[in-house]
């Protein structure tokens, strides 16, 4: 019988899933191992053939300490190079963040009828090719999606 796995392993595996369950852990202890400020709640690989696709998923509330539009900007950056240099072969990153919705007392959140229970307030795709333009893409550059309202929380300051 195996021994029980460390909390930090659990962290790990119950973060971790897709077709390259091996990639995705790898990616998982690597970031999870280091302080954010933004919760990581899913990292997803896909390996189709020799590509590899790394998905990760933050949360864009209830942030560990205050954030604002330079730090957010940094917080994602620094994910997105961390999963670069934990797993040389993955062939692109994307990072989005979701906030809980109010689906309301009684909703059906689950099946084909199903109320969304969140939304994705920002995303970024980055593939190997562009990793070292992530910065200035965050402060600036196109291929990116905001929701607007989420953009403008971060941008009048710190919000925690």
């Amino acid at each position: 019988m195996g021994a029980a796995p460390s909390s930090d392993d659990a962290r790990v595996v119950g973060r971790s899933s897709g077709t390259d369950v091996a990639t995705a852990r790898r990616i998982a202890a690597a970031l999870l191992g280091r302080p954010l400020a933004a919760q990581l709640l899913r990292v997803r690989c896909e390996r189709v053939g020799a590509h590899v696709d790394c998905g990760l998923v933050v949360s864009g509330s209830k942030f560990h300490r205050p954030l604002d539009l330079r730090a957010w900007n940094e917080e994602i950056a620094s994910l997105i190079d961390g999963a670069y240099a934990a797993a040389p072969d993955v062939d692109e990153v994307d990072c989005w963040a979701v906030v809980p919705l109010d689906a309301g007392k009684g909703a059906i959140v689950s099946g084909d009828l199903a109320q969304p229970t969140s939304a994705t307030v920002f995303s970024i795709t980055v593939p190997r090719s562009a990793r070292r333009s992530v910065r200035s893409r965050l402060t600036g550059g196109s291929g990116i999606f905001w929701d607007p309202a989420f953009r403008g929380s971060l941008s009048k300051g710190s919000r925690g």
